[in-house]
């Protein structure tokens, strides 16, 4: 799986390369800006794309906007973003594209190698890796608005472990019920967020994404 890592800490950068690559990935690029990030993205495609939100030259989003500029040009390509801290707009900017494919880990993550991973992979097969804290925030401030009212509070909770990457029967042992109701509540969730039929896949990550951009 072909890798491209942008982080303008030298030590980190290094770091996700070599941890990477220990783990049969192939960083193609590993860039420390903006332009760079963006050059590397449209020039090399890769299956997935590890990038810091704040990068030379403004420290400001950067790497976001790098990224999402790219994936203009290069449609549904798998990004990562990699933030120090929650920061909703960041969030919010990346989700509105609703093809999927996206992650926001905070940068802590990282030291937990297989959380870590395993949401690299998730991102580069266009499902969706979001870190616990952003939803948790998300729920905090905005659970109770919006079309994501009509959800009852364990629906609501599918959806955020579903915006964790977990599968059924993950959820259904995070929440202590069983495979069958995570189905049932995950049926309610497409049918009242007017999801159309389509493969399994496609839904969760619609849904996830109609949930996100929602709050």
């Amino acid at each position: 799986m072909r890798v491209v890592i942008a982080e303008d800490l030298a030590l980190l950068r290094d770091g996700l390369i070599r941890l990477l690559e220990a783990h049969e990935f192939t960083v193609v690029a590993a860039v420390e800006s903006g332009p760079q990030l963006r050059d590397a993205l449209v020039e090399h495609r890769p299956d997935v794309a590890v990038v810091d939100v704040r990068l030379p030259p403004t420290f400001t989003d950067e790497g976001l906007q790098a990224a999402i500029e790219a994936r203009g040009q290069v449609p549904g390509l798998p990004i990562l973003v990699l933030s120090q801290h929650v920061e909703q707009l960041y969030a919010r900017e990346l989700l509105s594209d609703d093809r999927g494919a996206v992650g926001y880990l905070l940068k802590d993550r990282v030291f937990d190698v297989g959380q870590f991973l395993d949401a690299v992979r998730r991102v580069a097969e266009g499902g969706t890796a979001m870190d616990p804290a952003v939803i948790s925030q998300l729920l905090a401030k905005h659970g109770d608005e919006g079309p994501m009212a009509s959800l009852t509070p364990r629906e609501q909770e599918v959806l955020a472990e579903m915006a964790e990457g977990r599968s059924n029967s993950a959820i259904a042992g995070r929440l202590f019920i069983t495979e069958k109701a995570v189905s049932k509540h995950i049926n309610n969730i497409f049918t009242k967020l007017d999801l159309p039929p389509s493969t399994d896949d496609s839904r969760r990550v619609r849904a996830v994404l109609a949930w996100l951009n929602n709050n």
